[in-house]
């Protein structure tokens, strides 16, 4: 793939104009080079997609850290943006090994990856945590991705209770140490998270209208969407209600090509939205 000039038309990237959210994480899976050279794919196909140039599609890559500058030089060029797996909570400090927000800042990103199911089991972390993470996120001007989810399916009446309330300790948390902003939800429940298929798009619509309502009905959250992880790939963004923002896609979109396609199926589920409205 050609890549996009260095210096393309500047354009405003109001992501609160976003019509739809997908982001992508690389976790550990790819070394330096080769995320480069997803990232190098990514901006190529972002840079000749429509609903991205526009802005009606807000796209971010989260590679590993030491890509971040290199990620956001390249994703950058092409009206998509970059940001962090992690981020601690204190923004300096003796806190050997960790990174801050302001650091994930000064190296170009734009978003920070934060209660993900797996720092919730490997390491430990809990809503105290994250909210602490949430809240350094907003002080250095970073979109968290705010990730929830419940560890084993039930009823979708239960998934919105347990969810809203890891949304609200988060929250609370946060704008207990300062102003908040922006949230980007992610529902990933954690049953889904590596398995050979998501959660079917009747369940996975309830419970995110469910929680559309609850988050954008917070104080400062009005502009705040939630979009779904947990096995999300091609052919899925489609048959999901309109309350769904967006996707948070792992391992099925780490081809670029795949990529290309949840892109184009995206842009026409907001073509139809438009013309039926």
């Amino acid at each position: 793939m050609s890549l996009p000039p260095k210096n393309p038309p500047a354009r405003v990237r109001g992501a609160t104009g976003s019509k739809a959210i997908i982001g992508v994480s690389l976790k550990m899976y790819f070394g330096y080079q080769r995320s480069v050279d997803y990232c190098r794919d990514v901006a190529a196909i972002a840079f000749a997609h429509p609903a991205v140039q526009t802005g009606n599609i807000e796209l971010f890559v989260l590679p590993t850290l030491p890509v971040l500058p290199e990620a956001a030089r390249i994703l950058g060029t092409a009206g998509a943006a970059a940001g962090a797996q992690d981020i601690f909570w204190e923004d300096e400090g003796a806190f050997t090994g960790e990174v801050g927000g302001s650091t994930v800042a000064e190296l170009g990103g734009r978003y920070a990856e934060v209660g993900h199911a797996e720092r919730r089991r490997i390491f430990g972390e809990d809503d105290t945590v994250i909210g602490l993470k949430t809240a350094a996120a907003y002080r250095n001007g970073l979109t968290p991705i705010l990730c929830v989810g419940e560890l084993r399916q039930g009823s979708v009446e239960e998934a919105v209770a347990l969810c809203s309330a890891e949304i609200d300790a988060a929250l609370n948390r946060a704008q207990s140490l300062g102003p908040a902003g922006r949230t980007i939800v992610a529902y990933e429940p954690q049953w889904a998270i590596g398995a050979p298929a998501p959660a079917t798009p009747g369940y996975i619509s309830a419970v995110i209208t469910g929680l559309d309502e609850h988050l954008r009905a917070l104080p400062v959250q009005a502009d705040s969407r939630v979009i779904y992880g947990g096995s999300a790939g091609p052919g899925l963004i489609a048959k999901l209600d309109s309350a769904v923002a967006g996707l948070f896609l792992g391992r099925f979109a780490h081809d670029p090509k795949a990529l290309k396609i949840i892109l184009d199926e995206t842009a026409a589920r907001l073509a139809a939205s438009e013309v039926t409205v």
